[in-house]
């Protein structure tokens, strides 16, 4: 008696391309721009310290006799200022890149720590419902009643404030990550408070709880992966607006420091000579933070339609 081979399974990347995602992505010219300009300007500058000309953190490679020169296009430009300089002397591309960096570490770090409260949260509020839910929605809705920009503002000043003046330029990043997680965790914990509503009444959450499966293991074992559909498209978009709330703050004066630009302050900075002729200063950093979150927000309009069972 011959026994029936067992077939394997085909390779993660195959089903990758047979998958309706895929197709979608294949047949949408702006969700393919948009991940290849994505994937230029972030990988850029993450590989800055080895394709920028200059490190702009190091005081040593600076030289003021090459400051507020233009772009390499313009009369008075030099190599390999590509970009030009700014008033420090510093290369206007590499600043760029490693200022990218900062931004999208900081837009990135601010979504995965309000996914993780909004999650949790949204578990426990869905599931359990009761006082849990009541309490956890009233947070929600006095923080969605209030702008998100000054629920950032808010916060960022009282802790740069409660910080030893030593302590406030090196922890300007986690600050900037807290304020706007304090301000980002409500829309996640409430889409997945409704999706947990609705799959606690569910025969396998009643099998589970039958067997005393422990309420955890429920929730994230079983409850979470049903509901991860609209929290990707979410948190996507999310990270362009959390990218944007960094610049502000920045280009307001409470974001990171001079000494280690992101985006927004090399707007804040640019804007002070925009009108004495150093446009290069403020144009590029403008472009640059502009494609980066065109593209984020492409990327997340794509995903919305080809997670749409409705749309296919």
């Amino acid at each position: 008696m011959t026994s029936t081979p067992v077939p394997t399974p085909a390779p993660r990347l195959a089903r990758l391309r047979a998958s309706d995602l895929w197709w979608s992505f294949t047949h949408s010219w702006s969700a393919r721009i948009a991940a290849v300009m994505l994937i230029v300007l972030i990988g850029s500058a993450f590989l800055a310290p080895l394709i920028a000309p200059q490190n702009p953190y190091d005081a040593a490679q600076l030289d003021m006799w090459k400051s507020e020169l233009p772009p390499l296009w313009q009369e008075g430009g030099e190599w390999p200022y590509l970009l030009g300089t700014d008033t420090q002397g510093r290369d206007m591309l590499s600043v760029l890149l490693y200022g990218t960096r900062i931004s999208v570490l900081i837009g990135f770090a601010s979504v995965v720590l309000s996914l993780a409260i909004g999650l949790t949260l949204g578990l426990i509020a869905g599931y359990f419902g009761g006082i849990a839910d009541n309490v956890l929605m009233r947070i929600g809705d006095v923080v969605l009643s209030i702008p998100t920009i000054l629920i950032a503002i808010l916060v960022s000043a009282i802790v740069r404030q409660m910080l030893p003046p030593g302590l406030r330029e090196i922890g300007a990043s986690a600050v900037l990550v807290l304020a706007i997680t304090l301000s980002g965790w409500v829309q996640y914990a409430r889409t997945v408070r409704a999706q947990a509503i609705v799959e606690r009444g569910k025969e396998y959450v009643m099998a589970a709880k039958l067997l005393n499966v422990p309420n955890r293991r429920i929730m994230f074992r079983h409850i979470l992966p049903n509901t991860l559909t609209p929290i990707l498209v979410a948190a996507t978009l999310s990270f362009g607006m959390a990218i944007l709330t960094e610049a502000t703050l920045s280009f307001l004066g409470i974001g990171m420091p001079p000494g280690q630009p992101s985006l927004g302050t090399l707007i804040r900075i640019g804007n002070q000579y925009l009108f004495s002729g150093l446009w290069w200063m403020v144009i590029f950093p403008v472009v640059q933070l502009s494609l980066l979150v065109i593209s984020v927000n492409l990327l997340g309009d794509w995903l919305r339609d080809a997670l749409n069972p409705k749309l296919r």
